[in-house]
């Protein structure tokens, strides 16, 4: 009876370290899905941060190529705006200097259209003129023609406009050329 049951303790011990090996088993198996699954999600939030840097990257690039393209056709049209101010200027003088007696013909009506679409035209791109009559000498807006001794004006306000200024947008296209006041001379009397 013995032997049985040593048998049956052997037997016992048998299925007791196989139950143990299958449970290290189980164990390692499942330590090496979460290992896995861990490797996983680092790869996909790898992938993630790289996709979104691109995406990001991309939209970077479209909004520079925007801007890009926005200052190409700025720049083209303050290109044919500048060649188009001669025009505009001859017109101008061409009605100045009009005389009386054309007035009443029909065809000084149809160029004096012509010029005003010109005009809306050009206002309508965003030309402005520079306001010169009155205001004090801006070198970022006028060009000074002359310096004239004037006591109606303080010094360093424009006097008179020689030849009219234009900006487009913020950016002036043509200084206006003015002729500027300038104090009074000093007296030559004695330092006090």
């Amino acid at each position: 009876m013995e032997e049985v049951t040593t048998e049956a303790t052997v037997a016992e011990e048998i299925v007791e370290k196989v139950e143990e090996a299958a449970e290290v088993e189980e164990v390692s198996e499942l330590e090496a899905l979460r290992q896995a699954l861990e490797k996983a999600k680092a790869q996909a939030a790898d992938y993630l941060d790289g996709w979104q840097r691109a995406r990001a990257e991309f939209a970077n690039y479209k909004k520079r190529n925007e801007q890009e393209r926005q200052e190409l056709f700025k720049l083209a049209n303050t290109t044919l705006m500048s060649r188009l101010l001669p025009i505009f200027d001859d017109f101008e003088r061409a009605f100045q200097t009009l005389p009386r007696s054309l007035l009443s013909f029909t065809w000084i009506d149809g160029v004096a259209l012509i010029y005003r679409r010109l005009q809306a035209i050009l206002e309508a791109e965003g030309l402005t003129l520079i306001e010169t009559e009155g205001e004090n000498f801006d070198p970022l807006l006028h060009e000074a023609v002359t310096y004239e001794e004037n006591a109606e004006h303080q010094e360093g306000q424009v006097i008179g406009e020689v030849q009219k200024g234009y900006k487009l947008g913020d950016r002036v296209l043509r200084p206006a050329l003015v002729r500027v006041a300038k104090g009074e001379p000093v007296s030559g009397g004695e330092p006090d």
